[in-house]
């Protein structure tokens, strides 16, 4: 498919709780092969934002689409399929299963899809390989370091082939020498081809790898940048 399609299309999406409007219109569009950096200050709406394009809330009003998928539209037994088949989701603070291996982390996600034990197994070790981890698939996340446990993580997001890779925060909860390695595996990710949407904090993960910054406030959008098109993200 050519890099122009939208992946991820907001078309004026709110979301109110109580008397609270945590996104107010906000449309955006995420092109197949883009890496978008959704940055604000804490409350300011971008997890709700990444929580809209998850499937993992749903707006008050507008539409989301992922991917050719109209998100509301689907029950919740749609949206659980849809995330375990098209979405890839790395977390802060890792979410891997304590009283399973690297390798049984990673596998465990194509098992979910139906993937048969041996097959999902077999595509976890070439996940972990690729990553670096080729000798820690029997290891359980509490011996592993804080970089080893976030590299399972990609390679459980990437198990099914996401359409869409989300980061929330992904070098919040390690050093500043692991954070460069995070920064360097999403950027790899992004040179094959991964569209990917991350969320945080860290400007030099967002400068380092996105090629579309986008500032959130208030619940709106009040800035972007195509660094791809050489749009500096100083200018206003």
């Amino acid at each position: 498919m050519r890099r122009e399609e939208a992946v991820v299309r907001l078309d004026s999406v709110s979301k109110v709780y109580g008397d609270v409007t945590a996104l107010d219109d906000v449309s955006l569009e995420i092109r197949r092969g883009e890496a978008v950096a959704v940055m604000g200050p804490s409350g300011s709406g971008k997890s709700t934002l990444l929580n809209m394009v998850a499937g993992l809330d749903r707006p008050t009003s507008g539409s989301v689409v992922v991917n050719g998928e109209d998100l509301t539209g689907l029950g919740e037994a749609g949206l659980a399929r849809f995330r375990r088949r098209q979405i890839g989701m790395v977390f802060q603070f890792f979410n891997l299963l304590d009283d399973l291996p690297a390798l049984e982390n990673v596998a465990l996600a194509g098992r979910l899809v139906g993937v048969p034990a041996r097959k999902a197994r077999a595509r976890a070790g070439e996940l972990l390989d690729e990553l670096g981890l080729s000798h820690r698939g029997d290891a359980y996340p509490a011996v592993l370091s804080g970089g080893e446990r976030q590299r399972v993580g990609v390679a459980r997001a990437l198990m099914n082939r996401p359409a869409l890779l989300l980061a929330d925060e992904p070098t919040g909860a390690v050093d500043s020498k692991t954070g460069d390695q995070v920064i360097s595996l999403l950027l790899d990710l992004n040179r094959m081809g991964q569209t990917l949407l991350l969320v945080t904090h860290d400007e030099r993960l967002a400068a380092q790898c996105a090629t579309r910054l986008v500032s959130v406030t208030d619940g709106r959008i009040v800035r972007t940048a195509d660094l791809e098109r050489g749009e500096s993200w100083s200018a206003r």
